[in-house]
């Protein structure tokens, strides 16, 4: 005789449907959290570039040595660009490359742009008048640079070796790159403007954040310049 078989039964628990007004709410809860992550961790990421940058020496060899302007008094360079045009001038005589181009133009009622008063300063301390190229235009880094970019248009160069304080150095290398140079990075280590201070970075990690957020979401980052550029 056979054994009857006892089937046990197991309950179900009714699946409980969480309710669609509570799954938006859910779903936007995780967007902020995830912006609120995105709003601490972007900061962080931009200072931290500003301090690497910063500390960076690529003496390889490339086509021009760039030297970004500073303040000049009637052609006599300030001291944040008497730094700026020595430490070009080392790389010259370490054979980096062969020509350096100053940049910068001059404010209102100024007789020497910074590019100017940046060729008289090497041509008086030993460099070929023939190996300098000035680039008197533009009142800010990104003006400054795309006329250099202009220029390596036309002359042929695809890499440069930027020059200008340790803490400029980030941003002037994301405004070299958008616009397509193969850059090397090599700040001032002596003179006026080489500490990398609290507030200098801080400022400049604002000055990098703005220019991303130009080139990503066309903000108008000329708003930034106002207070970034002096």
């Amino acid at each position: 005789m056979a054994t009857p078989t006892l089937t046990r039964t197991v309950a179900r628990t009714p699946r409980t449907r969480v309710p669609v007004r509570s799954r938006v709410v859910g779903f936007f809860v995780v967007l902020m959290l995830l912006g609120v992550v995105a709003a601490v961790a972007a900061p962080i990421y931009a200072g931290w570039r500003v301090v690497t940058d910063g500390r960076a020496d690529d003496r390889r060899a490339t086509d021009a040595i760039v030297v970004l302007g500073a303040a000049q008094f009637n052609g006599k360079p300030s001291p944040v660009l008497k730094a700026r045009l020595e430490h070009a001038k080392d790389l010259y005589a370490d054979e980096v490359a062969t020509r350096i181009v100053t940049v910068g133009g001059k404010q209102p009622g100024d007789r020497f742009t910074e590019a100017g008063a940046g060729v008289k300063y090497l041509v008086e301390h030993g460099i070929p008048a023939t190996d300098i190229s000035a680039v008197g235009s533009g009142h800010d880094t990104l003006q400054s640079m795309t006329a250099v970019a202009r220029m390596a248009q036309r002359e042929g160069w695809t890499s440069v070796t930027l020059v200008s304080d340790p803490a400029h150095m980030a941003r002037v290398n994301a405004i070299a790159q958008q616009l397509g140079f193969q850059t090397h990075l090599s700040p001032t280590r002596a003179g006026d403007g080489t500490s990398l201070t609290p507030g200098y970075v801080a400022r400049e990690t604002a000055g990098l954040l703005a220019f991303e957020a130009a080139q990503r979401w066309n903000t108008p980052y000329t708003l930034f310049l106002l207070i970034l550029e002096e």
